[in-house]
């Protein structure tokens, strides 16, 4: 496997070659824009029916406002998953615009848990802005949190269709593995020792259950059978585990600059992260003395007044145990494992090479 890798942050991603020859042609952005603009004024219409302040809280965290209440333009995210749920539409033959409250409903339960986690975590920047819970407070995110995960649901439900219930079952699967899998991530924080296996489950739920939620609920909002919606699911949550991979990679080494985050993020809150995870279960001098700070900064009292080249000193560990590079084809195996999963579906050849496009895009992102 070939794969990037530098010895400074902000550069190191897997390099991922095209699946399939027509995705050099697709246009990843474009697919995107498409995916907020059609979402967008949905999402903001479901807003609108969250009680005051509520509604100006979620209208701060999805950056439409900023934190005076004036009019922005702020950073809403990739959309990825809007523009997944919207694909999966047309790969069961409906219209992309079929899909659109499928798109909202995850959108959604994404930024409910975007709040909830900032707040657990105490992440204080998200998108090169303060997060809710500084701006507003801790209740504010909590309940804002909370009203997000309901409009999903009345999103979907309001269709009033079999499809609809069909829907919104698969979504509400999925929120409880995303909590299940927040509750394990904060959980090993607090162990000295976390297995590879056990760091995969939990990647697996809490960001792999969701992007597969993304990837089917197009299909079973455009009437696909069970079987066609359980292979898109397959897809988006091995996208989700490379997803992930990538985002732990850059949770240590990421450009504070690109991610919005502080140097070595994951490192500051204790993660358990499959660059840390599989570092320690390699072995080796490096793995050996890595095992042994991070033992004691569990016990430390003065983990947080750390300083740049203590984390660094960490950092450079996980690097020489072959935490990194291991990720690094962790999520090569996990992308090659979600294309794989899209031949068992009879779709568009467009659509094919649209969604390995939008896999290769998460692969190498950069933030």
């Amino acid at each position: 496997m070939t794969v990037s890798s530098t010895g400074t942050r902000g550069e190191t991603v897997p390099t991922v070659p095209s699946a399939n020859s027509a995705v050099d042609t697709v246009d990843v952005a474009a697919l995107l824009e498409r995916g907020r603009t059609l979402s967008t004024p949905v999402l903001r219409t479901a807003v609108d029916r969250l009680a005051a302040p509520m509604d100006t809280v979620a209208a701060y965290h999805f950056g439409w406002i900023d934190a005076q209440g004036n009019p922005a333009d702020g950073d809403g995210g990739k959309a990825v998953r809007p523009a997944l749920a919207l694909l999966s539409a047309e790969a069961a033959g409906a219209r992309p615009e079929v899909g659109v409250p499928g798109a909202v409903a995850v959108e959604l339960v994404h930024n409910f848990s975007l709040l909830h986690d900032d707040l657990m975590d105490g992440d204080e920047q998200r998108r090169h802005r303060d997060t809710v819970w500084k701006v507003h407070g801790p209740a504010q995110a909590i309940l804002v949190g909370d009203a997000l995960f309901a409009l999903a649901n009345e999103v979907l439900l309001e269709l009033g269709t079999v499809e609809a219930g069909r829907a919104t079952r698969r979504l509400t699967t999925a929120t409880r593995k995303l909590i299940d899998g927040q509750a394990q991530d904060i959980s090993y924080e607090h162990r000295e020792r976390v297995t590879v296996e056990e760091c995969l489950e939990m990647e697996g739920n809490k960001t792999g259950a969701l992007l597969a939620c993304a990837c089917s609920i197009g299909a079973v909002l455009g009437g696909a059978d069970d079987r066609t919606a359980d292979t898109l699911e397959a897809y988006g949550y091995h996208l989700g585990l490379a997803f992930q991979a990538v985002d732990d990679l850059l949770g240590i080494w990421g450009d504070p600059e690109a991610t919005g985050k502080q140097t070595w993020s994951d490192l500051r809150q204790r993660k358990k992260s499959l660059p840390v995870v599989a570092a320690l279960a390699a072995g080796g001098p490096a793995s050996e003395r890595l095992g042994e700070l991070l033992a004691a900064d569990a016990k430390s009292n003065d983990f947080d007044t750390f300083s740049e080249e203590e984390f660094a000193t960490r950092a450079a560990l996980i690097e020489e145990a072959g935490g990194r590079e291991w990720t690094s084809q962790e999520a090569r195996r996990q992308h090659t494992i979600a294309i794989d999963a899209l031949g068992a579906v009879d779709m568009p050849e467009r659509v094919r090479a649209q969604l390995t496009a939008l896999a290769d895009f998460v692969v190498v992102r950069k933030r």
